[in-house]
């Protein structure tokens, strides 16, 4: 092929995925009772108890929207339920090739950390674990439009930070941050989005994806001692702030200071994992989760204070206690008016 011809190829690549996005059923308006809060049951895995020989709580994002309907901050008739990512949403970031390596349980025993996987009829891996992912992908990319139109939004799920465009891992299977975004550009009319990543892992799959594009700015904070390691997509994170001591919020104020003077986004992603916890058996950080609180409304009053929509998602959190920790800082953020969850909490 000759490079006179490249121009046409690109454009024609950027004209058919726009036409993926604006054929999508993802973006679909929501009633006004609903909340911009996100769940599908569908999200929580159950695989024949197999899902147990990962650490990852995989019931986690159901006992999240159970801790706060127990309390009287959500009714679950408000819950947004998202649907799946079809191939065709897929490939407005993933390759075919890579797609069709999912089609392969070995590729996803790896790509899940769950050996035994391997040995299961696709078709089975397909139900019990990609869709659940993929669904999740539905709620990612929904979020954004929610947030556009409430000011916020949370996705009780996602944040696959670990999947590039052509590669999987990290029990992330799809790149649901870069779908959400690229999504938000053609249908939101939105040219600068800022991902604030705070998961205690490298979020080295969007880093590697927006490598080259200046309408994303990265702002990741992880810990540089533990997994992915991956010393080449750091060179694409525009503020790195790796940690493991208890300065961790004076930290994350000065990553914000920096960032808000920096770049002026117009839609903010933030990827909320709580494997910053201590105790976390991956993560290896010593936030209390008071800490945690603290780093979320932080975060949320950086975006809610310059009028700018923000997309939570839960990502990464490897103890029993995330859930509670998770329910416990969206009951902060109602509390302290930086969400509105629609209703007064009712005192048990």
């Amino acid at each position: 092929m000759s490079s006179s011809s490249s121009p046409s190829v690109t454009t024609d690549a950027e004209t058919l995925k726009r036409n993926r996005i604006l054929s999508s059923k993802l973006y679909f308006d929501i009633p006004i009772f609903k909340l911009p809060l996100i769940y599908s049951p569908d999200y929580d895995i159950s695989f024949l108890g197999i899902e147990k020989l990962h650490p990852f709580d995989s019931s986690k994002w159901g006992r999240i929207c159970q801790f706060l309907s127990s309390e009287g901050f959500l009714d679950k008739n408000c819950i947004v339920e998202p649907l799946e990512a079809s191939k065709e949403d897929l490939l407005v970031v993933h390759s075919e090739s890579y797609l069709k390596s999912l089609q392969s349980s070995p590729n996803v025993s790896i790509i899940i950390e769950v050996p035994p996987v391997a040995l299961f009829p696709n078709c089975l891996v397909q139900r019990k674990v990609l869709y659940p992912f993929r669904k999740q992908v539905g709620g990612t990319i929904l979020a954004a439009k929610l947030a556009k139109e409430r000011g916020w939004a949370i996705n009780v799920g996602g944040g696959f930070h670990h999947c590039s465009a052509d590669e999987g891992g990290g029990f992330c299977a799809y790149a649901d941050i870069s779908l959400c975004i690229h999504y938000a550009f053609v249908q939101l009319n939105i040219s600068r989005v800022m991902i604030i990543d705070l998961d205690a892992h490298q979020g080295n799959g969007h880093e590697k994806d927006f490598s080259s594009d200046s309408r994303v700015y990265i702002l990741d904070m992880f810990n540089p001692g533990i997994y992915p390691r991956d010393y080449e997509a750091r060179r694409f994170i525009d503020q790195k702030s790796g940690t493991t001591t208890n300065e961790y919020l004076k930290k994350l104020d000065e990553a914000l200071e920096v960032a808000g003077h920096t770049f002026d986004p117009e839609l903010v992603i933030y990827n909320a994992g709580t494997d910053i916890l201590e105790g976390d058996p991956l993560g290896m950080l010593k936030i209390s989760p008071d800490g945690i609180a603290a780093r979320d409304e932080k975060t949320f009053r950086f975006a809610r204070s310059r009028n700018i929509p923000i997309v939570m998602l839960t990502s990464g959190g490897y103890m029993k206690s995330s859930a509670r920790v998770i329910a416990n800082s969206v009951e902060n953020l109602s509390r302290k008016g930086l969400i509105n969850m629609g209703r007064s909490p009712v005192k048990i």
